[in-house]
């Protein structure tokens, strides 16, 4: 699952079009309200429209394990604002399946902020790829030991 600009291009051998052009022309029963996962007020509730993009052949192969999805997600609130992604999912993956995976980007995008604030992720100078991953292994590293840690004290 990838959030992606309105811009972005979806390709298929019938031509290339744009992300939201794509979801501007979705019929109104294509919108389907669900949620995506608890909130603290409750159930995250919002519009959803996703479609199957195309099978093509010499890319998936004759007996395709996973497809690719174009998904929107609309404030109930504001119709205006929508969100969209591309997914690459199962076979069998539903709409619903879509729709939880999308959700638990909150609880990831917390992770990374306690890792933050707690490890100094966000302590460190890119010049290089070891530059990079070693200061973010080791970050991460000290954040799941101190969620561990914390998880053993019943904190």
């Amino acid at each position: 699952m990838l959030a992606v600009p309105k811009s972005q291009q979806v390709k298929s051998l019938v031509g290339i079009w744009r992300i939201d052009q794509l979801i501007s022309e979705a019929p109104d029963d294509a919108w389907q309200q669900l949620s995506c996962g608890d909130g603290a007020k409750g159930p995250s509730l919002f519009n959803w429209a996703s479609a199957k993009l195309p099978v093509i052949d010499f890319f998936d192969g004759d007996e395709p394990t996973h497809r690719r999805w174009v998904l929107a997600r609309r404030s109930i609130k504001r119709p205006d604002e929508i969100a969209y992604y591309l997914a690459y999912a199962p076979t069998g993956s539903t709409p619903a399946d879509l729709v939880r995976i999308a959700g638990s980007r909150c609880a990831i995008e917390e992770c990374f902020q306690a890792a933050k604030n707690e490890c100094g992720l966000d302590e460190y100078e890119v010049r290089r790829c070891p530059g990079w991953y070693r200061p973010v292994t080791l970050a991460m590293l000290a954040h799941a030991f101190l969620a561990a840690m914390a998880a053993a004290a019943g904190l």
